[in-house]
């Protein structure tokens, strides 16, 4: 079996990123942090994940810059994890894969979760790629174009 390219190889940005959250628990805490709930017992109770499991996950997705700690905002002695600028910034990738969950995972009327814009009361409009110029583009009109 071949040996696995090392990330910082890696050309594709795709599987450099898939490298950093690609697992399930990485996106799930991530999902988790974006809606609100910060503290190592809260994630691991919502999530279910062994404690070892969410510990490894945390400290990685700290070591890559995405999540931070800091003290409880309630002046608790918790510690709690929160967003970096470089997490923030992977919220159109959470807000993603919920879209393509509700268009391709849920039947005709089941009830799931919705991402609602707080100033209008609405859900979000889907997301898709765009041209320089605004136009919805598909992946035929696109190429990738690897470095030689």
């Amino acid at each position: 079996m071949p040996r696995r390219k090392a990330v910082k190889e890696e050309t594709c940005p795709v599987a450099r990123t898939v490298d950093v959250v690609g697992d399930r628990w990485s996106l799930l805490i991530l999902r988790d942090v974006f809606d609100g709930i910060h503290r190592f017992g809260d994630i691991q109770r919502n999530l279910g994940v062994a404690r070892n499991i969410l510990s490894d996950r945390l400290s990685h997705l700290v070591a890559e810059d995405i999540l931070v700690t800091r003290p409880a905002s309630d002046g608790t002695t918790y510690q709690e994890y929160v967003l970096t600028a470089k997490g923030e910034s992977l919220f159109p990738v959470i807000v993603a894969m919920q879209q393509w969950g509700e268009r391709h995972l849920f039947a005709r009327g089941e009830r799931h979760s919705w991402l609602i814009d707080k100033g209008t009361g609405k859900p979000l409009l889907s997301m898709f790629p765009q041209t320089r110029d605004g136009q919805e583009i598909v992946h035929e009109d696109t190429e990738v174009r690897k470095p030689v």
